[in-house]
């Protein structure tokens, strides 16, 4: 072949892989505009107490504001009601009290924006009218108090879901941690715990397995009779971090009829991340202790020592880890038990070209790119999660 013919067929090859690619991104969009996308965490709550932010102005800083989400083309999102730990006399109810009281006092300050949801139809109405659905999940069960009267209080202010455990052990149940593995104190859950579980189910409130000792996961999976969810979790198998779920817990979470949703925190889903984490752990113990309810304090530490760690190991993680994660659970257990946790404003790093949830169609756009239908997709925007909550919901009214 001469030069000219050579040089004609990579301008044709050039131009038709350009072609291809404005196919894809075109596809995507479309996809992502009429899917449902659903996040299942999101930190951000702590904010809302501050009467000086302003969540309908696009922030400088951390990952969600009204504008992204509506460039993010997101539906619904679960707000955290989270506190260090706290517990006994009433301290971390009365905590979690005025975080959920935030909640509904930003939806009530944002009423084109945003609505409050409490159930699948819900969430399938704010997606209808061009609303953000806001719903929330109490992240730790030593929130109640060991009080079944808490949770259902709880409920009826509209959590729905409770992580049974978040960094430690409680009462009634065992942790997995977020760094090295903790001491187990029960073997996964006591008998009250199992009961929370089982009231739980009565209530129509998501069991969540994120955070919780493997132990735990195991007795979760033989007492709740509704599908559970891990409402930010990723694949053990791709990372060796034991916040992840192991293949035998996917395939059982599966079995269950439940979904994981997948975290973005490269310490969780790089395998180069969990590394330098386990090596930093000192650090982020020491302002864990010395932040414990300062949480954005504790943000601002933590979000220190990653800088620095970063750059000594040349740069952020790439966004296609979070692809990887959700692809794994798709070969290993099928399209309908994954979806999105992201940990947004809960975690100090998020992948390159994931910074914030703005950029979360290029996680649409990467899936078309590797082949996946527009069913599939849009069973992990949103899809599978709302199937969950509806069982759950209905296991609720027997």
């Amino acid at each position: 072949m001469n030069f000219f013919m050579m040089a004609a067929g990579m301008m044709a090859w050039m131009g038709g892989s350009a072609a291809m690619g404005d196919a894809i991104s075109e596809r995507a969009a479309r996809i992502h505009g009429s899917a449902i996308v659903i996040d299942t965490h999101s930190d951000t709550t702590p904010k809302f107490e501050n009467p000086e932010w302003d969540f309908a102005k696009r922030q400088p800083d951390g990952h969600i504001d009204i504008p992204r989400l509506r460039e993010g083309g997101y539906d619904a999102v679960f707000w955290a009601i989270y506190m260090g730990k706290t517990q006994g006399d009433g301290k971390a109810i009365k905590t979690a009290l005025r975080r959920i009281d935030s909640v509904h006092e930003t939806v009530r300050r944002h009423p084109d924006d945003l609505m409050l949801a409490t159930s699948a139809r819900d969430v399938k109405r704010a997606a209808r009218e061009g609303k953000i659905a806001c719903l929330m999940g109490i992240e730790g069960g030593h929130i109640i108090e060991n009080d079944l009267a808490a949770l259902r209080m709880f409920y009826s202010l509209g959590v729905r879901y409770m992580t049974l455990t978040h960094s430690f052990n409680i009462d009634w149940a065992d942790s997995a941690g977020t760094g090295e593995t903790i001491a187990p104190e029960h073997g996964g859950l006591t008998d009250l715990g199992r009961d929370v579980v089982r009231e739980m189910n009565r209530l129509g409130m998501m069991v969540d397995v994120s955070h919780v000792a493997d132990s735990t996961f195991w007795d979760v999976i033989e007492t709740t009779k509704a599908p559970i969810i891990a409402s930010h979790s990723s694949c053990r198998a791709l990372a060796d971090h034991p916040r992840n779920m192991s293949d035998d817990m996917i395939r059982a979470l599966a079995k269950n009829g439940g979904v994981v949703q997948i975290n973005f925190y490269p310490g969780y889903i790089d395998p180069k991340r969990v590394e330098l984490m386990a090596k930093l752990r000192p650090e982020f113990d020491e302002v864990q202790k010395k932040f414990a309810d300062e949480p954005q304090k504790l943000f601002a530490a933590r979000r220190d020592i990653f800088k620095r760690a970063i750059a000594e190991a040349g740069g952020p993680s790439p966004s296609r880890w979070v692809v990887d994660h959700v692809e794994h659970v798709i070969k290993l257990v099928g399209d309908d038990y994954v979806g999105l946790g992201a940990d947004w404003d809960g975690v100090p790093e998020m992948p390159a070209g994931l910074e914030d949830v703005s950029k979360v169609p290029s996680i649409t756009e990467e899936l078309v790119r590797r082949g996946y239908s527009e069913k599939t997709i849009k069973k992990v925007m949103g899809g599978n999660l709302l199937r969950v909550m509806a069982a759950v919901e209905k296991a609720g009214q027997k």
